[in-house]
């Protein structure tokens, strides 16, 4: 085996410690990391491809050298760092968060990707004998916030470093291969989709599980599916008269229970968590994450559980569970465990189940993670965090919608993300086989759903730019004229020359489209226009009369959106405010349904009351259910037992329906009027009076269509000559603003005259390329001009966190500094901000997001000594939406800034005064679970 014997030698005695073999991706990868290459692996979700990074990890102890294990989260670090040591000792792992430094010198650390990052740009003599750099799920290159620190690594680091990059399975893997092979030298790209537990697709409907493809069709949906529902959609439908005559619609079951007949179709009703849990478990399906996605959600789905009497767990688990929780909470305050609700969360784990995601407190999900690894836990209701590699598989994933809310709107799940999700689902060495099950709802089309569990794979998009931070640490470590030409290397400018060349090839086809149809449009108007008057040109006449139709469908459909949302907005809120024995309209096809309200909604962001219709059915309702808003109508009695137990007792509301008319309406729209806007109005006019109406319309009309393909074909045309453009805008010009904007504020300074003359950091900047944080320079220029120097501690955390906090949903409430001199230095880093925020704008460059002030008074209370509850509540007063997790998360990134403004100040003082915020802010529930 010439040169690689020693190394070989070392793969035969790595495999014989495992207690499996390993498949072929794996042996593949292992050997060319052994033979001294790069090595990229895409694999899907529980595939085992860690297994190549821990064999790297095991190759660089074995040869004397160092090994660097790189995650995009703190969790994933932690839980790798626990497997390591496992296997290779405390003394050989150590493990550098942030917020944890344990062992940091030595052979295999373990840490996150901004840790490394940072590494780099300081020098740091920890990278001495550093062979290689495993990044796991380096497919987080794409992410918007964070992507950039991957590439900064992946070109910064020494070329005789190894990268071993493991990743979900994209598109593009090949090129983002070539990439690195571009920038790192040979690197093998190892690709595989083979699962080693079989995924297996259902669709739940009402009670019972469906398999979403036709057995051996290779991927045709399931027709008793399909006819499933049908079923259902036309007995919903007021159409569906035959139906309901044949005892299938949803009238008929009603009629059913009052006659005393059961119907097949009585028992399909929405299905509650506990319920889906209870299916699930009788087709020996547990445990299972069952994705939700909202924090209110998971909440929600946790109560439903524990208000049931649905218990997973023996006795001796369930004891097993207290022992682990108790041990978890351990130093947190008995005042802070009852704000947390505590009693009802310990009492839900005992039963065997649990909600997951970012607004919990770090401790809490820490535990809920050790639970369910070690298969106490049965079902987990969970956020998409939860797919973001931490290692909590489950047999079965269950996905209860497609659509997810993405800080702007609500947008379907893309492939990616599907498979993301349900990725979670088959343990290795466990199952068998794994389950992806997607809750069936009205409108949700099982063909789509098949679309999206048979589309694997998506595309690795580079969202790399240059920043201060970075500029200034590229022209520390290498100059100018190389940081130049580094940023020319990375993967967005790769990506962004590849598509130039294609896009250049497609703006020449569009040329000769625009071309054409012009010359076609010539010639129809010399056929059919009238005679055009003097200083006329006719097709110019025609494009301007299509522009204007043009404009009058945007508007419209802008104005169809924005009705849209605003009754959305007011659905929400009449939902919110219903209350027990409210008795509503619901727009129906023909005609409105009426309700009555038994349950009413338990929380207002998104509200979803428990009604009972005049037909029986009996569940609850959202926002999303409506294109036009209920309405109103009376109020009727309910009995106790109506409102505890609604689907056992639909016929006393039945009854009641049928007694009492309510002053039910004739008719209702099922979709709201859009008014015609005052623009549409004007543009209206504007069409009538235009020369080209008054054309005979036989032949305008026969004109507008080639006009339309033609201004279709230009506004193509525009569109790739703007995307052209932006692309040829390099990274490296971006790098030129930053240095000129720097320049001017004398954190860089240039050397020499003429062409030689080059730029150098001054100290100021010697500062600036400390600080990493998302807005360094309002920072760095915060401390130099002495805005925070007279803060005493809590002050400083309060200011401080305003470069940090950024607020998930404003609540109401103003911004409130704790003291008169907090305040002023506040208002003094908002006007440092629109200084700079000009100053950007001036350089064509993006603007610093605006600091927010809705977490400065929280803070400041708990550096300050204040509980828990009391801080929670500064943070509601002032706006902000927060979660005790938020609120420990926040916390941590406050003291991130705290410890870097400790390193960077000017004064002694200020640098005391970090150093003391960050021990008063790191106490009890904020220092639990670090």
């Amino acid at each position: 085996m010439n040169a690689t014997d020693s190394q070989a030698s070392h793969l035969a005695e790595f495999t014989s410690r495992l207690s499996f073999p390993l498949d072929d991706f794996q042996l593949r990868g292992c050997q060319a990391v052994e033979e001294g290459h790069g090595v990229l692996v895409c694999a899907p979700t529980g595939a085992g491809k860690t297994i190549v990074g821990e064999f790297a990890v095991s190759l660089a102890l074995s040869q004397g050298t160092k090994c660097f294990y790189t995650t995009p989260i703190k969790a994933l670090s932690n839980q790798k760092y626990h497997d390591l040591v496992e296997v290779h000792g405390e003394q050989a792992v150590g493990l550098l968060t942030g917020d944890v430094s344990i062992n940091g010198n030595a052979e295999v650390v373990v840490m996150t990707t901004e840790v490394l990052r940072n590494m780099i740009y300081a020098g740091s003599n920890t990278l001495d004998r550093l062979s290689h750099v495993v990044m796991d799920e380096i497919h987080y290159l794409a992410d918007r916030e964070r992507g950039a620190v991957w590439e900064e690594v992946i070109l910064n680091l020494d070329e005789r470093v190894n990268i071993i990059g493991l990743s979900a399975t994209v598109s593009n893997s090949e090129e983002f291969g070539d990439w690195l092979s571009t920038v790192r030298g040979d690197t093998k790209v190892i690709v595989t989709d083979l699962r080693p537990v079989p995924l297996e697709q259902w669709m739940l409907v009402g009670r019972k599980l469906y398999p979403l493809f036709e057995p051996g069709t290779g991927g045709q949906v399931n027709r008793e599916l399909e006819r499933r529902i049908e079923r259902l959609e036309s007995a919903e439908a007021e159409e569906g008269r035959s139906d309901w005559e044949s005892g299938r619609g949803f009238r008929a079951r009603a009629e059913g229970r009052r006659s005393g007949v059961k119907r097949p179709e009585d028992r399909q009703k929405p299905v509650g968590r506990p319920d889906v849990i209870r299916v699930l478990q009788g087709m020996k399906m547990l445990p299972a994450i069952t994705f939700i996605f909202s924090r209110a959600g998971c909440d929600g789905a946790l109560f439903q559980c524990l208000r049931s009497n649905l218990i997973l767990t023996t006795q001796e688990e369930a004891e097993r569970i207290e022992e682990i929780i108790d041990a978890g909470v351990e130093g947190i305050p008995e005042e802070d465990l009852e704000i947390l609700q505590f009693s009802q969360w310990k009492a839900a784990l005992k039963r065997g189940f649990a909600a997951h995601h970012a607004g919990m407190l770090p401790a809490f999900r820490h535990i809920v993670e050790d639970l369910f690894v070690q298969g106490l836990l049965r079902a987990v209701f969970a956020t998409e965090t939860l797919a973001l590699g931490i290692n909590m598989p489950a047999r079965s994933v269950v996905l209860e919608k497609l659509v997810k809310f993405d800080g702007e709107g609500h947008v379907d799940l893309t492939p990616g993300q599907y498979t993301q999700l349900t990725g979670r689902a088959g343990r290795r060495g466990i199952d068998v086989i794994g389950h992806a099950v997607v809750q069936w709802a009205p409108a949700m089309d099982p063909r789509a759903v098949a679309g999206l569990a048979s589309t694997r794979t998506y595309p690795l998009i580079s969202t790399f730019a240059p920043g201060y931070n970075m500029a200034v640490n590229l022209l520390n470590m290498i100059g100018f004229e190389p940081s130049l030409r580094l940023l020319e290397k990375s993967f967005a400018q790769y990506q962004a020359d590849e598509s130039v060349v294609d896009d250049v090839r497609e703006i020449e086809r569009a040329e000769h489209r625009v071309t054409d149809l012009r010359t076609q449009l010539t010639y129809a108007i010399a056929t059919f226009a009238p005679p055009a008057r003097d200083g006329e040109d006719a097709a110019d006449l025609l494009m301007d009369y299509m522009r204007l139709r043009r404009e009058i469908t945007d508007e419209e459909k802008a104005a169809r959106i924005y009705s849209m949302e605003q009754r959305h907005q007011e659905t929400i809120t009449l939902l919110g405010k219903m209350q027990v024995g409210d008795v509503i309209a619901i727009p129906g096809r023909k005609h409105p349904v009426l309700a009555v309200v038994v349950t009413p909604a338990n929380q207002t962001a998104d509200p979803r009351p428990w009604v009972t219709t005049e037909q029986g059915w009996s569940g609850r309702i959202d926002a999303e259910s409506f294109a036009n808003p209920p309405m109103t109508l009376g109020h009727m009695r309910l009995p106790r037992n109506v409102t505890k137990e609604p689907r056992r007792n639909t016929r006393y509301v039945t009854e009641q329906f049928r007694r009492h008319s309510y002053g039910r309406p004739k008719k209702m729209r099922e979709h709201a009027r859009v008014r015609e806007s005052k623009k549409v109005t004007e543009l209206r006019d504007a069409l009538r009076r235009h020369p080209v109406h008054h054309w005979p319309s036989t032949d305008r009309e026969q004109l507008a269509r080639v006009g339309e393909k033609l201004a279709r074909r230009e506004r193509e045309l525009d569109r790739l000559t703007a995307r052209v453009e932006k692309a040829t805008d390099t990274l490296g010009r971006h790098f030129e603003r930053i240095i000129g904007l720097l320049s001017e504020m004398s954190y860089v300074a240039f050397e020499g005259t003429g062409p030689e003359r080059t730029p150098v950091i001054t100290p100021e900047g010697e500062l600036l390329s400390q600080i990493h944080n998302e807005s360094d320079l309002l920072v760095a220029q915060c401390l130099r001009r002495g805005i925070w120097n007279e803060l005493d501690p809590a002050e400083l955390a309060g200011v401080v966190s305003l470069c940090t906090f950024e607020n998930r949903k404003f609540t109401g409430g103003e911004p409130q500094p704790a003291t008169d001199r907090m305040g002023e230095a506040m208002n003094a880093t908002m006007r440092v901000w629109s200084e700079l925020a000009a100053d950007e704008k001036r350089h064509h460059l993006p603007v610093t997001r605006e600091p927010e002030a809705g977490f400065a008074l929280a803070i400041h209370q708990w550096a300050a000594g204040a509980p828990l509850g009391y801080c929670l509540a500064a943070a509601a007063d002032s706006g902000a939406e927060m979660s005790p997790g938020d609120f420990v998360r926040w916390c941590r990134q406050v003291i991130d800034l705290l410890d870097q403004v400790g390193k960077t100040a000017y004064t002694d003082d200020v640098q005391a005064n970090a150093r003391r915020a960050i021990n008063a802010i790191r106490r009890g529930v904020v220092a639990i679970g670090s």
